[in-house]
């Protein structure tokens, strides 16, 4: 049976811990604080970034990787097995260019190698969750065929709701796709965001974070009713929201497994340091 190997960008938020122990591999993108660059998830963690967003005086811009940079993954990977069989997820192509130079580096490759590349159309653990259970299932065994259905049901069925300070860093970075018709409005008043369709998206807004916990645990109720989730928990630098979300979801939901998530330096680039999220998908 061929080896199943997948590949992830650096957006997927996926613990390192959790990467190393079942194979994951790691395309990182870019971090740029004026002329300094870093490598998301390799040389600048979550905790590194959110200190030197606090202490530099230029916000970072992002980058992504080149195909040239996917190509040396992949080539790595087929070198190690020639019949290894790759799938390599990636942030929305709405958000970034990264998905395409995955595309064109598959490409560049002689002999139709067998790599399948996903747009996922998400964001952050919104798809990490999907590149977690495709590494779970490869190590038990599972046919490539197998695994995409799997990933493909839970692209199609997972649900992410995030809470942002401030919508200034989606609107510098060019990320705040159908939310900008908040802009402007929000004197206390807290958003309640997805992604959806590759996008950002209002979902709703309340005043204050009390009442946004509350909202979004009404809107995951009428996603999921009683059914058994898996529940990913993000934040970028500041838990406290979260973690009265996680309780909150704990109290209602029959929760099989929980993974908190630090939301890394290209996704914290975009959202800021003042965002929780919660990621929701069946059992």
């Amino acid at each position: 049976m061929c080896a199943v190997r997948i590949v992830v960008d650096s957006t997927a938020d996926i613990p390192a811990e959790d990467r190393e122990r079942l194979g994951i591999e790691l395309i990182p993108l870019k971090v740029h604080f004026g002329e300094d660059t870093y490598l998301d998830g390799v040389n600048l963690g979550p905790d590194n970034f959110y200190d030197l967003l606090e202490k530099s005086p230029v916000l970072p811009t992002t980058s992504q990787p080149s195909p040239n940079d996917f190509l040396e993954l992949y080539q790595r990977i087929l070198a190690q097995d020639p019949e290894a069989q790759i799938i390599s997820f990636h942030l929305s192509s709405e958000f970034s260019g990264t998905y395409q130079s995955a595309v064109i580096a598959k490409s560049m490759i002689e002999g139709d190698p067998d790599i399948t590349v996903i747009d996922s159309r998400s964001a952050s653990y919104g798809f990490g969750a999907a590149a977690i259970l495709a590494a779970e299932m490869a190590r038990e065994g599972a046919s490539k065929e197998q695994i995409l259905e799997a990933v493909d049901r839970l692209l199609k069925g997972i649900r992410i709701y995030f809470l942002v300070d401030t919508l200034e860093y989606l609107q510098r970075g060019g990320r705040i796709g159908r939310a900008s018709a908040l802009i402007g409005g929000l004197l206390n008043i807290k958003p309640i965001l997805t992604v959806q369709d590759g996008v950002v998206t209002p979902v709703d807004k309340t005043r204050g974070t009390e009442k946004a916990i509350a909202r979004i645990i009404e809107l995951l109720e009428q996603d999921f009713g009683r059914s058994p989730v898996h529940v990913g928990i993000g934040w970028s630098k500041y838990d406290e929201t979260a973690r009265e979300l996680l309780e909150r979801v704990r109290e209602k939901f029959d929760v099989r497994s929980v993974r908190e998530v630090l939301i890394g330096g290209v996704i914290g680039t975009h959202v800021g340091p003042g965002t929780s999220a919660v990621f929701m998908y069946k059992a």
